[in-house]
């Protein structure tokens, strides 16, 4: 007598499938970096355009090697101003990035503090109505003025030195971040304004926990724009004893015609400037993510 023997029955039906395939989450980057690898190409062919057209103006002797100086002689410049050479040390006794240098410091430190200033005036500005009417007059007055209008009172006022250069980069980054911290400000949410109100906040916690966060942006494009007014004033800064200084380099090279290290100075201040815009942005990514998403 044999045992019975029991058969298993086999699943029907396709096999289960194996999931989800964990290279998924890189080909939702990839239209990312590929957008991001367009926008750099593009911009390298722009600069080699602009490149080919510079060197095609100067090799057809349009106008004047003294007046449009070829790209040769800038990167000349370059070479003799980044070191010592034949006893002569950089322009002047420094090297280019000894004067970018000492025109960065004058920024960060006369910029900055023109930016705290504008910070604090723009935040009694949105928050105090009678402030606003009281200085908005004076902040718009200081906007439209020109640096070299009231560079020559200010050196009346504390001599040819640092102090003169300072007052002018913290006078010109001020207002820009005045006026677009206090649009912010009077601009915030009036729900969560009077929500934070409700549950009894003061009036300063309101401002630190509700103003102040949903203005960050607009404040923060306040500030790009300041540091890129103070860097454009530098050159005025500088007119006067800016040696060593970017700006003074300029100034000194114009004097002797020096176009070459003229250029080669505006480039300077043109990569730089555009290297200190790019951490603002980054920092602005980092403190206020959401504008990107909005």
């Amino acid at each position: 007598m044999t045992a019975p023997t029991t058969t298993e029955k086999q699943p029907s039906g396709p096999a289960p499938s194996p999931g989800p395939a964990p290279a998924r989450p890189a080909r939702r980057r990839s239209p990312e970096r590929a957008a991001r690898l367009r926008r750099a190409g593009l911009r390298l062919v722009a600069l080699v355009v602009l490149l080919a057209l510079w060197q095609l103006v100067t090799t057809l002797e349009l106008w004047s090697p003294l007046l449009v100086p070829p790209p040769s002689a800038v990167w000349d410049a370059l070479v003799a101003t980044s070191g010592t050479h034949e006893g002569v040390r950089g322009y002047q006794g420094h090297t280019l990035i000894e004067h970018l240098g000492v025109s960065l410091r004058r920024i960060a430190i006369g910029a900055g503090a023109g930016v705290l200033a504008g910070l604090v005036a723009g935040v009694l500005m949105g928050t105090l109505p009678w402030v606003r009417v009281v200085f908005e007059p004076a902040v718009a007055f200081l906007r439209t003025l020109p640096p070299l209008a009231y560079f020559s009172l200010l050196i009346i006022w504390f001599g040819i030195d640092e102090a003169p250069k300072l007052w002018l980069l913290a006078i010109a980054a001020m207002p820009p971040v005045a006026v677009a911290t206090a649009s912010a400000v009077a601009s915030a949410p009036a729900s969560l304004v009077e929500a934070a109100r409700a549950i009894g906040a003061r009036r300063s916690q309101v401002v630190a926990s509700v103003v102040l966060p949903s203005a960050l942006p607009e404040i923060l494009i306040g500030v790009r724009l300041a540091f890129g007014i103070a860097y454009s004033s530098v050159v005025a800064a500088e007119t006067v004893n800016g040696l060593p200084g970017i700006g003074g380099l300029i100034r000194d090279a114009q004097r002797y015609n020096q176009s070459d290290v003229v250029v080669l100075g505006l480039l300077a201040i043109g990569v730089s400037g555009l290297l200190i815009d790019a951490l603002l942005r980054g920092a602005e990514n980092r403190l206020a993510p959401w504008r990107r998403l909005s």
